[in-house]
């Protein structure tokens, strides 16, 4: 977390580590303990990344692009998506058949939603939006990241300004829960 660069930039280096961490679950034979760490890692690194896209990186697009509002509209859904995926997750050990069924369409899903970012969104936000507006995103998107939320919420809002309000708290409360469990830590 906390890579410097404008918004691009960062949420690029966050798709980055996301699929090293699925590299790594892909690495394991199923069942192996460790798929269930990497899998809660893989989910804290994407809840705060959905939680700052959608606080930042959507509002930016629905203002600057001409068919921002759809394109919004569609990440959002995408994570919405996931965010179900990771919360049925949650509840399965590495040990559990429905998990790998579960990894699986999580990864599906995610890679999916990186490659549409990666070759649509994010090129026509660069062309669209100011470069000095892109590093203050990317500015605010880390600054969201430090104090959202590390669990699935999926029915909390994903639009400003609710999200804005309701995350923080959301996330100092699954920050605690996890020191508490050691969760997403390898022992």
């Amino acid at each position: 977390m906390g890579h410097g660069g404008n918004v691009i930039d960062e949420l690029m280096t966050d798709h980055r580590e996301v699929e090293e961490l699925f590299g790594k679950i892909e690495a394991l034979p199923s069942g192996d303990k460790n798929r269930k760490v990497y899998a809660d890692q893989v989910t804290m690194e994407l809840v705060r990344h959905s939680v700052a896209e959608e606080a930042y990186l959507y509002p930016a697009v629905r203002e600057h692009l001409v068919n921002g509002n759809t394109m919004a509209d569609r990440e959002i859904e995408d994570h919405s998506k996931a965010e179900q995926t990771m919360k049925d997750l949650e509840s399965c050990q590495a040990d559990d058949p429905e998990f790998d069924r579960l990894i699986g369409t999580l990864m599906t899903e995610i890679r999916e939603h990186v490659a549409d970012e990666e070759e649509n969104l994010f090129p026509q936000l660069r062309a669209a939006c100011p470069a000095e507006a892109l590093d203050d995103l990317g500015d605010k998107v880390r600054m969201a990241k430090k104090v959202a939320p590390t669990r699935p919420h999926p029915s909390a809002p994903d639009t400003p300004p609710a999200n804005k309000l309701l995350a923080p708290g959301a996330g100092l409360v699954d920050r605690v829960r996890d020191a508490l469990t050691g969760r997403g830590k390898l022992d």
